[in-house]
């Protein structure tokens, strides 16, 4: 069992490490949320005023934690990225051959997607003095760990993508195809309780709906649509399935 732990945190050592090493990632991951916060955010704001939530006043502050999710959710998917990198140039091959667990392979770079993906989106607390966000230390210790669990299951959806895929190009089209849809209806830029019953049902279908709901509610104390169990049991589950199957894919991967 050590053993195992001991080859997950090494994977996922040399993941993170790559990553925080690829400084154009981490600039984009205050870019990102730059320009969806003080560009779109201050020109929708008087527009989405009477669309916002109880206990809600500033449109800003209220898509702030769906920008957190934004950068978790482009990260994570990412990690695929590192999956066909590695097959590509021979990594993975060498790693596959070793005497190391494909099991330990598969949750080291789970682990270690999910680890740079929760220090992308953690870079988004940087804009907290700037809007004036009341945030107390209590509810940013809350929202690290639900960050994780977002990370967990969104990396482990990235994974499965790449697993089988041999190209960036063919990674590239699945990952707006996937990406773009699950954001738009997450309900991070507008409240889901108020839009046509037939879009609730495709939202509530989207595991990043939850994501946004979880941390939503935790940093802006308001209520959430659903609750927080539901929003644990869906991350958590979407993350145990999804990695058993990337695990699956890894024990029958040809060395």
């Amino acid at each position: 069992m050590m053993r195992i732990i001991s080859e997950i945190i090494t994977i996922a050592r040399r993941e993170v490490i790559r990553g925080v090493r690829e400084k154009s990632r981490l600039l984009g991951s205050l870019g990102r949320p730059f320009v969806w916060l003080f560009l779109l955010g201050t020109g929708l704001r008087q527009v989405a005023v009477s669309t916002l939530p109880a206990g809600v006043t500033d449109y800003q502050h209220f898509i702030f934690p769906g920008m957190i999710v934004m950068n978790i959710l482009f990260a994570s998917i990412m990690a695929g990225t590192s999956l066909i990198w590695d097959r590509e140039f021979g990594f993975l091959k060498e790693i596959l051959v070793a005497p190391v667990s494909r099991t330990s392979i598969a949750l080291g770079k789970m682990f270690g997607g999910a680890a740079l993906a929760v220090i992308q989106g953690a870079l988004v607390f940087l804009f907290i003095p700037v809007l004036g966000i009341p945030v107390d230390v209590i509810r940013l210790l809350l929202v690290v760990p639900c960050l994780f669990l977002v990370a967990s299951a969104i990396t482990s959806l990235g994974m499965l993508i790449a697993v089988r895929m041999r190209s960036f190009e063919g990674f590239g089209i699945m990952n707006n195809f996937v990406v773009m849809p699950m954001f738009f209806l997450s309900g991070a830029m507008y409240s889901v309780t108020k839009v046509p019953d037939w879009l609730k049902i495709i939202i509530q279908v989207n595991p990043v709906n939850y994501a946004v709901d979880l941390i939503r509610s935790i940093f802006l104390g308001i209520p959430s649509n659903y609750n927080y169990l539901l929003d644990i049991v869906v991350l958590a589950g979407m993350a145990i399935v999804l990695q058993s199957i990337v695990v699956y894919l890894f024990h029958h991967e040809k060395g």
